[in-house]
Formats: C-alpha cells, sequence, structure tokens
C-alpha cells in the first residue's frame, strides 16, 4: 500500500496596496487592519473575499455601508486582516477601520461618516459576571422556604 501525500498549498493573495491608507478597526473583543485604495470595489478579508468570508448578507451589508453612504460603491479596494471575537464583532471591526481610513482618503467624508456614527468604536462589551450571581446580573432563582 503505497502512502501518497497531497502537498495542498494555500494560496495566498498578493494584493498590491502601496498607494493606500491604514487604519484599525475595533469592536468587542475583534481587530480588524483596514488597508484602504482607489479600485474597483473589491473587499478582501484574510485573503478571501468578503462575500465568502462572511456568510450572513446582514454582515454583507454593514461592511459596504461607509461606501454606500459616500455614494462610491465600486471606486475603493479594501484588504483587511481581521482577527478574535465572532462574525458580528469582526464585520463592525471592519466597517470601523474602513471608515477611518476613507476620511484620511478625503476629509470631506467625514461628516456624512460622523453623522452615521461609523468613524466611532462601539465600546459596548459583554459585561463580567459578579459573585453570588447566575450570570452578570441574573440572580439566582429565590426560594422562600
Amino acid at each position: 500500500m503505497e502512502n501518497i501525500q497531497t502537498n495542498k498549498k494555500v494560496n495566498k493573495l498578493k494584493l498590491d496596496f502601496k498607494d493606500s491608507k491604514y487604519a484599525t478597526g475595533r469592536r468587542k473583543t475583534s481587530i480588524a487592519k483596514v488597508w484602504v485604495k482607489k479600485g474597483s470595489g473589491k473587499i478582501y478579508v484574510n485573503g478571501k473575499l468578503f462575500s465568502d468570508y462572511f456568510a450572513s448578507e446582514n454582515h454583507k451589508m454593514q461592511i459596504t455601508r461607509p461606501f454606500e453612504i459616500i455614494n462610491q460603491s465600486t471606486s475603493y479596494d479594501v484588504r483587511c486582516s481581521v482577527k478574535g471575537g465572532g462574525p458580528t464583532g469582526q464585520a463592525g471591526a471592519m466597517v470601523h477601520g474602513i471608515s477611518k481610513a476613507l476620511v484620511m482618503f478625503d476629509q470631506s467624508f467625514k461628516s456624512s461618516l460622523k453623522s452615521e456614527k461609523l468613524t466611532t468604536r462601539d465600546s459596548r462589551a459583554v459585561e463580567r459576571k459578579k459573585p453570588g450571581r447566575r450570570k452578570a446580573r441574573r440572580s439566582f432563582q429565590f426560594s422562600k422556604r
């Protein structure tokens, strides 16, 4: 019996982002490193197209929202490296990073993105569990006798 070993190489995308703007986005425990440059509207997350990386339509809509607000959905390419948290936190971190990078490109975007609260970090996070409680605020069931 022959031992056949298949060498599967992960094809890492080599994207040219020389004249791009960099920003870091954060949400919950997720951190997104985002590079934005003028291009054709492609969005890559961890080497994959964002439509392949995110399964939920809601997350896909959320990520494209900053471009829809500035009415330029196909004029910028995005390369993003995301780690930590789940899909919702990662999508929120990407939105934060994309918005900050777009403001670096053109200061005229700042007012419209800021009015939609996309340039501000969403500081909401999970509340810690307290001693003597079942969860952060939920108490154990009270029994009189």
